[in-house]
């Protein structure tokens, strides 16, 4: 038996890490992200929007950690309370004492948000906190509704349930079993909303007891209308129905404001979910935030006071963690400086637009979270040749040439430009630019003049490129 120590892993090298990944993790990951630049080396360090890597590259990091990292990596502030917590063993956990973090950080939320949104359940992902929030809306209703609604542009997260509900069909393909009743609706479309409530009344009621939705649609990069999000208030303030807002990526200030809804009035939802950069690139903790009726009618009394719980709900390091990281982002002003790339980005990327309108579709985004949308419909015009030499392997997956096409984009900005940047797994499988809200304006500048270089060696040449050095 080996049992590995923190010195001994410091010394592994990349082939070694492969490895071990391929015998005790997942050898198919291997096969997948060695094909790039970042699978071949190993992170040592990182700091603000910047990666080390053991062969001495500083990576410019242009995915945000997945919308993990508005705070950049390993904020000092962060740092430093997360060692005050360490230093002074301050308890971690133990659910026969009242933690003064969660009461504080429940607290300071409440200040934040609109309305009688005061009432928040911490877990430790997206999908917890979206399952937590179903789970809520279906307790208000005592069980007596059968069916939530959801997007046909979603990501709710990959666990069963929320799975369920998750439309990225470019991605989830596989069909596990239904575990909700369902039905979904057309993003931005009233009339098809209207429909579904029509045919699922029961007993001349609405039998939905929960609508969920993405303000702003961070894995396509598309957003609401004010006026959907105004009928859906509307709706379901007529028909009882809990209206539930996905905003952990979207949220905290990613998106321009503190949640995407905000940019509107009157549109406020019964539960606003939140997670990733709530906990400052170093906790893993989520929450959902409720009005008041909702919770006090589902689960405040006696006997349903613990009906939803888990074992690590609300660590104490998680929670204060996340009280500086909303902390900074106020007084940092991040909402501004959300707005501020944005601006960069969606008036560099534009004009990259009109200089390769063969190559880029469209231009989405708001605040630091930004995309373009490649063209790889030209695919048997131009592609031809290519796809012929693309393994077998490749061709068992229907979006392969086009997740390859968008690949090489990302490939050539890492091999050449020492960028960072990753795809998203729906509607278009847009090349995402979800930069730190602590990036310069210089490593702005830097990444649209990396992009640019990068898109005037043309798709097939990158594409070849990418094969030639990352399959074969």
């Amino acid at each position: 038996m080996k049992l590995f120590k923190t010195t001994d892993i410091e010394n592994l090298t990349i082939d070694e890490v492969h490895k071990l990944y391929s015998e005790y993790v997942n050898k198919s990951q291997v096969d997948l992200i060695s094909k790039f630049g970042f699978g071949k080396d190993i992170a040592i360090k990182a700091e603000g929007n910047s990666i080390f890597t053991k062969k001495n590259k500083k990576i410019l990091d242009f995915t945000g950690g997945i919308g993990v990292l508005n705070h950049g990596h390993n904020h000092p502030k962060i740092l430093k309370i997360r060692e005050w917590f360490s230093k002074n063993k301050k308890m971690e956990v133990h659910k026969n004492f009242f933690s003064p973090y969660v009461a504080a950080l429940s607290h300071n939320i409440a200040q934040l948000l609109p309305k009688d949104l005061d009432i928040s359940y911490f877990s430790n992902s997206g999908s917890d906190a979206n399952e937590g929030a179903l789970k809520l809306a279906y307790k208000y209703h005592e069980g007596k509704r059968d069916y939530v609604l959801f997007s046909n542009i979603s990501f709710h997260g990959k666990r069963l349930g929320v799975g369920n509900i998750t439309a990225s069909r470019e991605t989830s393909y596989f069909n596990f079993q239904q575990i909700l009743k369902y039905e979904n609706f057309i993003y931005n479309d009233k009339n098809s909303v209207e429909e579904l409530i029509k045919n699922l009344r029961k007993n001349n009621e609405s039998n939905i007891y929960a609508i969920i939705i993405e303000p702003f649609s961070a894995s396509s990069l598309l957003s609401c209308e004010e006026k959907f999000l105004k009928y859906l208030r509307n709706i379901c303030d007529k028909e009882n129905i809990v209206l539930i807002y996905d905003e952990v990526y979207s949220g905290w200030c990613k998106t321009g404001n503190l949640f995407y809804f905000m940019n509107f009035k009157d549109v406020e939802p019964d539960v606003l979910t939140s997670g990733k950069s709530l906990g400052g690139g170093k906790a893993s903790i989520s929450a959902y935030t409720c009005k008041k009726k909702i919770f006090r009618e589902s689960y405040d009394n006696l006997r349903d006071a613990t009906l939803h719980s888990t074992t690590f709900n609300a660590l104490g390091e998680e929670t204060v963690t996340a009280i500086e990281a909303i902390n900074i982002l106020v007084e940092e002003n991040y909402i501004e400086k959300s707005k501020k790339i944005f601006k960069i980005l969606n008036t560099g990327l534009k004009k990259l637009k009109q200089k390769y309108p063969n190559i880029i579709k469209d231009v989405r985004g708001s605040g630091a979270l930004n995309g373009i949308i490649i063209n790889t419909d030209l695919t048997d015009k131009y592609f031809s040749p290519v796809i012929k030499i693309i393994p077998t392997n490749f061709t068992k997956d229907e979006y392969a040439l086009k997740k390859i096409i968008v690949s090489s984009i990302i490939s050539d900005l890492f091999d050449s430009h020492n960028i960072l940047t990753f795809y998203g797994s729906n509607i278009g499988l847009p090349l995402k630019i979800s930069s730190p809200i602590i990036t310069s304006e210089n490593d702005l500048y830097y990444f649209l003049e990396s992009l640019d270089k990068t898109l005037s060696e043309g798709l097939i040449r990158l594409v070849t490129k990418f094969l030639k050095k990352n399959i074969f």
